[in-house]
């Protein structure tokens, strides 16, 4: 093929960043621009060949696989414009293959925001919107949310802005859709002014903590931003709670801090899952350990620098959402199975909390949310340890992450989300003969075409 998508890479095996999923696409470009797009698209429409579109590959799932043509959106990047808006806060619209931890730079050098975020800034934005991406924070919901507008690129070439007032029904299904209703190629964010989090990180009993969490005066309801990790085998969760402050207010982000996280959750961590692989028998005395090194710390920072973790230590992952009155009885099965099969399981299960939304294919559609998530390193098994938990979170109808690995197919998944057929009638109307689909939209989504 000749375009501008450059020499592209011709055939190419490409794979996610957790090792999960591999593609090996005929084709394998880079397109430049808008144009680009609509040309690939039509070419590969003439040809007869599916596309999918891959951004940061952090999706634990095959999302992004094709024996097609995979298009890396890398190069639709940066902010395009901006619209203030009254009150503050800005309209901000993007490429979609912009990383996040770019976005966020782009948006501070503005005096700009997200008002929430997930723990990961490697991902692309249309990446981390398409799959349900979220931070935590009852009041707030998932990236989905913040986003008002996309420009879509259909299976016939064709270029279609939407947002709540214009193709409504094609907004819902792109914005959170596994990219099967077209190739996002921009999308616009509500943004607010830059601010300041105080974070406060405390080590305390679990039970203490789950009994700390609910309720009016509860941490959920009074954070704006409320986190914990719990390590299996032990009583002892770290909580994050974040809170909205003036500049100054609380000692900095320090270098000695980066130097911190960098050395202790990612060097220690990597060496002592190591230890875990091949002494699987030890894992309980090392997560007693791990446990017992967490200390409490303050810091103030700028939002992202306090929302964002690095994770350079390699994992499998499945999260799921519950409903928040479940999350007791959740947690407390999880640990009872762990404790009575004595898995082992050297990474912490991470509890975060989100708002209900009106997203139709969103975790907490019509629903205040807690999610649950369970890691494993990934020179581990982690099938019998996810399987367990999934039967766990089926009981309170749990809905897993769209980009994390997880069991559900079409069938389980319409009982689950009221919009369901909603979205596939919308996905048929934009998609009739299945150019973006694959193996992995076929089973959770149901086939097309």
């Amino acid at each position: 093929m000749t375009t501008t998508a450059g020499r592209a890479r011709g055939a190419a095996t490409w794979r996610n960043w957790s090792g999960t999923a591999t593609s090996h696409a005929q084709h394998h470009l880079r397109p430049r621009d808008t144009a680009d797009v609509v040309r690939v698209v039509r070419w590969a429409a003439r040809e007869g060949l599916r596309v999918r579109a891959v951004g940061g590959g952090h999706s634990f799932t095959a999302a992004a696989v094709t024996d097609g043509v995979l298009l890396d959106l890398d190069r639709l990047a940066g902010v395009e414009g901006v619209e203030p808006q009254p009150g503050g806060g800005a309209l901000v619209t993007v490429g979609a293959g912009t990383r996040l931890h770019a976005l966020n730079r782009e948006l501070a050098a503005r005096g700009l925001a997200m008002e929430n975020l997930g723990d990961i800034d490697r991902q692309s934005v249309a990446g981390a919107v398409s799959t349900g991406t979220h931070g935590t924070g009852a009041r707030l919901g998932g990236l989905a949310t913040q986003v008002v507008g996309v420009r879509v690129v259909g299976s016939d070439g064709t270029v279609r802005e939407a947002d709540a007032g214009r193709d409504p029904a094609l907004f819902q299904a792109a914005r959170l859709g596994l990219g099967t209703v077209g190739i996002l190629v921009a999308l616009t964010l509500r943004v607010v002014p830059a601010f300041t989090l105080r974070a406060r990180e405390e080590v305390h009993d679990l039970a203490d903590v789950l009994d700390r969490l609910e309720g009016p005066d509860g941490w959920v309801a009074t954070t704006d931003h409320v986190d914990l990790y719990w390590f299996p085998f032990t009583h002892r969760a770290l909580v994050k709670r974040n809170h909205r402050a003036e500049p100054g207010s609380g000692p900095s982000l320090a270098v000695r801090r980066r130097l911190e996280d960098e050395v202790l959750q990612n060097g220690a961590f990597e060496l002592t899952n190591r230890v875990a692989a091949a002494v699987p028998r030890a894992v309980p005395a090392l997560n007693a350990v791990a446990a017992r090194a967490l200390t409490d710390r303050t810091y103030c920072a700028p939002s992202a620098d306090v929302f964002v973790t690095r994770r350079r230590v390699v994992f499998r992952e499945m999260e799921y959402a519950v409903p928040r009155a479940a999350l007791r009885d959740v947690v407390g099965e999880i640990d009872a199975w762990l404790r009575r099969t004595r898995e082992p399981v050297p990474f912490p299960v991470e509890v975060r909390f989100t708002a209900a939304d009106d997203v139709w294919l969103s975790t907490a559609h019509r629903r205040e949310s807690a999610y649950v998530a369970v890691h494993q390193y990934h020179r581990m098994p982690h099938e019998r340890y996810f399987d367990a938990v999934e039967a766990i979170v089926a009981q309170v109808d749990g809905r897993p992450h769209w980009g994390k690995l997880h069991g559900l197919d079409a069938e389980r998944l319409a009982g689950l989300y009221p919009r369901f057929e909603d979205f596939r009638a919308v996905r048929a109307e934009h998609d009739p003969t299945g150019m973006f689909r694959n193996d992995y939209t076929d089973r959770v989504l149901g086939p097309v075409g």
